[in-house]
């Protein structure tokens, strides 16, 4: 293997069953294609770094632990050990997609790289307070995260976001707009065609199935997802399954909630899981719901729902929040069914649309999967990164 001249470095664990590990394996086979070896830094899901293991051909990981009783004490000890293997190394590219890996890096640019590459998923100056609800009054805390952003911003010289939102957001922070890079998330459709092989599945009066997959996270709003199952339990049986990674109190929250509202039998909450198993549960579904809440981490910072994505790619049709970051990836009536954020009524009655419209339900799906083939899949993401790489100088592979 020759020596790799881009370095992609995350505060990540890879693989895993979770989007951020999802968007890195895509976006690194998309690299290495174009640009050959490229070198893979994450997070070691032991106690032990490990390096140089082939994750795929042409990528080779190196994963590096993150110790400590606490997020603060895992970002310390990652970064160290970052700086001790970056020693006598230097790129041509260090693709970076946070502070917590990105500041040893840009506060030494010229050291490590002749290019820095910041991808901007989200920020922890905004994000952090909804995972550790104490850090809200911590004044000082979110200065320094917001400082250290803002080193890893400007010092980028090219800066990739998927979702219009956050490109506004950064923007208002400086940055100038044509530095930034607005590439959406992606699908492999080899994975979710699967879904369409027995075609949309039309529902059961008896036994309506809602699916919503995704993490736990407050931004989410699982709960207004459970709440829609009250509601809808009073009009005829229904069922939401819930697929993803939460905490213990998230999880007792949710059940707790369902109990209250008497659909604690009609609630399934399962655990993360591989791409394939999760389209095994979507062909079951009958509806998907992406009840995302109207917050600062959604309107100001944004993003781009993969599970918005993979839903509409899924040939199941998808109820989601009315929020500008969901209406960039469709059309409203046509590709998804939107309803106002943070209603539980109002995922009730779209559902209950749905159930009394089956031809509405067909044509839903068919439409977002055509619009996910035509704009969303990860090889259209992956085309528009190499095309943003290649602006910065950086040479393709000669292919014949």
């Amino acid at each position: 293997m020759n020596q790799p001249k881009i370095a992609y470095i995350s505060f990540d664990t890879v693989p895993a069953p979770k989007g951020a590990a999802i968007h890195i394996t895509a976006f690194s086979l998309g690299l290495a294609a174009a640009f050959g070896d490229i070198q893979l830094v994450t997070v070691s899901s032991t106690a032990e770094s490990r390096d140089f293991s082939e994750f795929y051909p042409q990528v080779m990981q190196t994963t590096i632990a993150a110790l400590g009783d606490n997020l603060i004490e895992r970002i310390l000890h990652f970064r160290h050990l970052l700086r001790v293997w970056l020693q006598n190394r230097r790129f041509e590219v260090v693709h970076i997609r946070s502070i917590y890996e990105g500041l040893v890096i840009a506060s030494n640019k010229q050291q490590y790289c002749d290019r820095l590459i910041f991808e901007v998923n989200g920020l922890p100056s905004i994000e952090l307070k909804y995972r550790y609800p104490a850090v809200a009054d911590d004044r000082e805390l979110l200065h320094k995260l917001h400082t250290q952003e803002q080193i890893c911003l400007e010092a980028a010289d090219l800066i990739v976001t998927p979702s219009g939102v956050t490109a506004k957001y950064l923007q208002s922070r400086s940055i100038p707009a044509d530095k930034i890079r607005v590439i959406p998330n992606g699908v492999d459709l080899n994975i979710f065609t699967g879904c369409l092989d027995n075609s949309y599945r039309p529902p059961q009066p008896e036994m309506w199935q809602m699916l919503y997959f995704g993490t736990l996270s407050p931004w989410q709003g699982v709960n207004l997802a459970v709440e829609a199952l009250g509601l809808i339990n009073r009009d005829f049986p229904a069922y939401l399954t819930v697929i993803g990674q939460g905490k213990d109190y998230q999880i007792k929250a949710l059940k707790h909630l369902a109990r209250k509202l008497e659909v604690a039998d009609q609630l399934i909450i399962l655990e993360p899981m591989s791409q394939t198993q999760l389209v095994e549960h979507i062909q079951g579904s009958d509806v998907i719901l992406a009840p995302l809440t109207p917050n600062d981490r959604n309107l100001v910072q944004g993003c781009c729902p993969l599970k918005v994505l993979e839903g509409m790619a899924s040939g199941v049709p998808v109820i989601a929040s009315d929020l500008p970051v969901v209406r960039e990836l469709g059309e409203d009536g046509v590709d998804f069914l939107l309803v106002k954020s943070g209603s539980a009524k109002a995922i009730k009655d779209a559902v209950l649309g749905l159930r009394g419209d089956r031809e509405l339900s067909t044509q839903l799906a068919a439409n977002a999967r055509r619009r996910i083939e035509e704009h969303y899949t990860w090889k259209l993401a992956s085309e528009a990164l190499t095309a943003a790489y290649s602006e910065l100088g950086i040479k393709r592979l000669m292919t014949v």
